[in-house]
């Protein structure tokens, strides 16, 4: 990361993609590079914090926590992924901590150049707000899950969300998420989502591999 320049490392990160010379210029002078070691909070649910996060490497995993210590998992953050921009437009606390899953690298952008840049940068403003509907049409997801299907119908929906294509025609879970996270991920008890899998496992639905990944099904799609 120390090699690359902060315009360089601009130029990698989508939020910026649409920046003029001139834009991304600025930006540059005014961002600060970070190295977080693993589960270092970046935000803290109930608190300000004073910058917009890009994630450069590594992954992040954002969770909300009721009185009691509850704690769902809403989403994973990977490269090119931000955070903080909502606390920064509006100036209330964050809705979720957000806290690495391994070692991060992230540019900071503070609020003083975030406010300064966005009125200027009429791109930045639009991918921003483009992130924004993204992640309200993801919260709508999670919303219609939880209340309208039963546990396999939410272990089905998770576990087609982290899949992705290998390159051999195969969907594969390539991280390996432990019962109790998924249990985090759909609202039930990790003893419910230890059944399901199971379930799922002997039905060829899903094959763990040696490495702890997964295969997935396609015919999952008729449990969501």
């Amino acid at each position: 990361m120390s090699m690359l320049s902060n315009l360089e490392l601009l130029r990698r990160v989508p939020l910026f993609a649409s920046l003029t010379s001139s834009q991304s210029s600025s930006i540059a002078d005014a961002i600060v590079k970070k190295r977080l070691k693993r589960a270092e909070i970046i935000v803290e649910q109930g608190k300000k914090s004073d910058a917009l996060y890009i994630i450069l490497t590594g992954r992040a995993r954002v969770t909300s926590a009721d009185s009691r210590g509850r704690e769902v998992i809403l989403a994973t953050l990977h490269p090119g992924d931000y955070i903080g921009e909502m606390s920064l437009i509006d100036d209330e606390p964050h809705s979720a901590t957000v806290r690495t899953e391994i070692q991060c690298d992230v540019l900071m952008l503070g609020r003083d150049a975030f406010a300064r840049c966005l009125p200027e940068n009429s791109s930045m403003a639009y991918n921003i707000m483009r992130g924004l509907v993204q992640r309200l049409r993801h919260a709508d997801r999670k919303i219609e899950s939880l209340a309208l299907m039963d546990v396999y119908g939410r272990v089905a929906r998770s576990l087609l969300e982290f899949a992705i294509d290998d390159g051999a025609g195969n969907l594969k879970v390539r991280d390996k998420i432990s019962r109790q996270d998924l249990a985090k991920m759909v609202g039930a008890s990790r003893e419910m989502v230890s059944r399901v899998m199971k379930d799922l496992e002997e039905r060829g639905f899903v094959q763990t591999q040696d490495d702890g990944s997964m295969l997935v099904k396609e015919r999952l799609l008729s449990l969501t």
